[in-house]
């Protein structure tokens, strides 16, 4: 079993098979998210399961973000989806701030913006699990490249022709590049690459495996086990 799900790393993904339709026509015509029935299948099932169970998780994080400083538990914000939607992401509010899609920054290591609650559930990625809520809703996946603000997607764009590729699919709430070491700050050419580069190989090699052994080696990271994949 453990053989079966097994995850690539950085350094065994195939090169990126290039495409023989502009990669931007690609997406806008995809007649339906990557994996299809069986994919949504899934992720309903398993995000439905995990809301009734972290239900009273849910709640203590909500409380506890009111407490620290004052504003929303949730964080709204526009990002992008399938086929270049926008769709909003909800997310546990980490910041003191409460930036447009369109004024977004990144945060950065000791950025004075993120709230004592907040550290930790970045950390945690505790965070991200309002999404599950987005994953019922049909805007996001349990597994897929992670969604980007608008204005970044923008920027990045630019950097690879291939970029659009990541549209194919619905955004997820972890996938191959959060697992793989390129989760965080896309701060540099290189740290888009290598997200981007991940990303279309999970897009390209798709299964249902490959997404519970992703699922399997988030859950391990969340707990501290930083080499589980």
């Amino acid at each position: 079993m453990a053989s079966t799900l097994s995850l690539r790393t950085t350094t065994d993904v195939a090169p990126l098979r290039r495409v023989h339709a502009p990669a931007a026509y690609e997406y806008r015509i995809a007649p339906a998210p990557l994996g299809g029935a069986k994919k949504r299948v899934f992720d309903i099932i398993v995000a439905t399961a995990a809301l009734i169970v972290l239900a009273p998780v849910l709640l203590l994080i909500a409380a506890l973000v009111r407490l620290d400083s004052p504003g929303p538990a949730v964080y709204r914000q526009e990002r992008t989806g399938f086929r270049g939607r926008a769709f909003t992401i909800f997310k546990f509010r980490t910041m003191r701030t409460m930036e447009s899609a369109q004024k977004v920054e990144q945060a950065r290591p000791g950025d004075k913006r993120v709230t004592r609650i907040g550290r930790l559930l970045r950390r945690t990625s505790l965070d991200e699990l309002p999404q599950l809520l987005n994953v019922v809703l049909g805007d996001m996946s349990l597994v897929g490249p992670r969604p980007h603000a608008i204005r970044h997607d923008r920027h990045f764009l630019l950097a690879d022709e291939l970029y659009p590729r990541r549209f194919l699919a619905r955004p997820g709430i972890t996938g191959a590049a959060q697992t793989s070491g390129a989760r965080g700050v896309t701060a540099t050419a290189e740290q888009i690459e290598k997200r981007l580069r991940l990303d279309l190989d999970y897009i390209e090699n798709w299964s249902l495996l490959r997404d519970i052994a992703i699922l399997i080696c988030t859950v391990r990271v969340v707990f501290g086990d930083k080499d589980a994949c």
